[in-house]
């Protein structure tokens, strides 16, 4: 069975209050707020809400662009079921450079995986100061995917990245 959604992206500054404005929005205009997403970064709110919709979710959309100072855009989509998946979460530690995102992303695209939520941070080691990347992703994989030959693809990107997969 299908249904609709309007996924919707929000940006602007932070302030007390957006989440509750958009949760009123949603709520008046019969929209079932399904996930959600919200950041702070560089002082600004930042986030993602998938709402379940009646038709074409355009009423909603519009009324949610007329909140003041926020920048929100939508997409209506419908929601399949899919095949079967593996879903694992994927840690990762090693020394920050330029690239590793992008390394990183290539070799999960390559072996056909999804990355579905990412959160990126840098932190100094404990001994040496030096910075570290760390990476925590939840991702979804073909059901045949032998994770091991990911993990082997991942650690080459460099001596010192450590991979970990949570079950």
């Amino acid at each position: 069975m299908t249904k609709n959604v309007l996924i919707v992206s929000v940006l602007g500054q932070d302030k007390p209050g957006l989440v509750e404005q958009l949760a009123a929005v949603i709520s008046a205009q019969a929209g079932n707020w399904l996930e959600s997403s919200f950041s702070r970064l560089a002082g600004q709110f930042a986030g993602i809400v998938k709402v379940a919709v009646e038709q074409d979710g355009a009423t909603l959309l519009n009324a949610l662009q007329q909140l003041p100072d926020l920048d929100v855009r939508g997409v209506l989509d419908q929601e399949d079921r899919q095949p079967a998946q593996q879903q694992v979460t994927l840690r990762l530690v090693g020394h920050d450079r330029i690239g590793i995102v992008k390394a990183v992303a290539a070799i999960l695209a390559r072996h056909q995986v999804n990355v579905e939520k990412l959160s990126t941070w840098l932190e100094s080691a404990p001994m040496s100061g030096d910075v570290m990347f760390h990476a925590s992703a939840e991702l979804s994989a073909p059901a045949h995917l032998d994770l091991a030959l990911v993990r082997q693809a991942l650690e080459a990107i460099a001596d010192d990245l450590m991979v970990e997969w949570v079950a």
